[in-house]
């Protein structure tokens, strides 16, 4: 077997990733697919951490007439679903795995905390990241960049769904759009890209732990990447 590139990552998942070609709640044939590839590097040797967003049920902004707090703890608790959705897929692939949220809600999963987070890992369980950092105004990919500078991951894996890599405007909008390789941190803040919030590229940076943004439409990219083909794009200190 190859050895992989990464001992540990951090692996985001949009919540549209989740919901298939249906675009809301969670399609169960893309949840095992995506399973069948993390079970996949897992078995590599690779320490897999998860974050989910909950895009596919809610998002913060949406809250038309809502105060932000109010909507973003509802988009928190639509990653706690997914959360627990890919946990059923991974254990339905016999892959141990443990959800960890920033709201406690001990009936339903462990509350987080870091040197447990840790363990886990060591063990060889996946663990799930849910309810984002537990506090408003602050998205799941500040999580993402959060989580893996708390259990020193070696990159953050940013699956997206519908696109292959950061280009310079939406390649869906626009056809000739351009697609960047590799980019510094500093382009993403510079040129306004819509790859992370400038919150969770700023603790990338600050931390240096390197992103790679790829597409999800294929989930063996997973794989592929932990492998070290340069697929997407790498984003990094130049």
């Amino acid at each position: 077997m190859k050895q992989p590139k990464y001992k540990r990552i951090v692996l985001k998942l949009s919540g549209e990733a989740l919901s298939g070609k249906k675009g809301f709640g969670v399609d169960p044939d893309t949840l095992l697919n995506i399973a069948k590839y993390i079970k996949r590097i897992h078995e590599m040797g690779v320490e897999v951490a998860i974050v989910v967003g909950g895009g596919n049920f809610w998002r913060g902004r949406s809250g038309k007439g809502m105060d932000r707090a109010t909507a973003d703890y509802m988009g928190m608790l639509a990653t706690v679903i997914n959360a627990l959705a890919m946990q059923g897929a991974l254990e339905n692939n016999e892959v141990d795995t443990r959800v960890q949220t920033a709201i406690q809600m001990r009936e339903v999963a462990e509350p987080y905390i870091r040197r447990r987070a840790i363990r886990h890992l060591e063990k060889g369980r996946v663990v799930i990241f849910a309810a984002g950092t537990g506090n408003p105004y602050f998205s799941t990919d500040t999580t993402a960049a959060l989580r893996a500078a708390e259990i020193e991951a070696e990159v953050i894996l940013l699956a997206k769904k519908g696109v292959d890599g950061v280009y310079d405007a939406d390649p869906m909008e626009q056809p000739n759009a351009q697609k960047f390789d590799k980019l510094d941190y500093i382009d993403i803040l510079n040129m306004g890209l819509k790859v992370m919030d400038s919150t969770a590229t700023s603790l990338c940076m600050d931390n240096k732990i390197p992103i790679i943004v790829f597409g999800l439409d294929q989930p063996e990219n997973i794989v592929k990447v932990i492998n070290g083909e340069e697929i997407g794009t790498q984003i990094k200190e130049e």
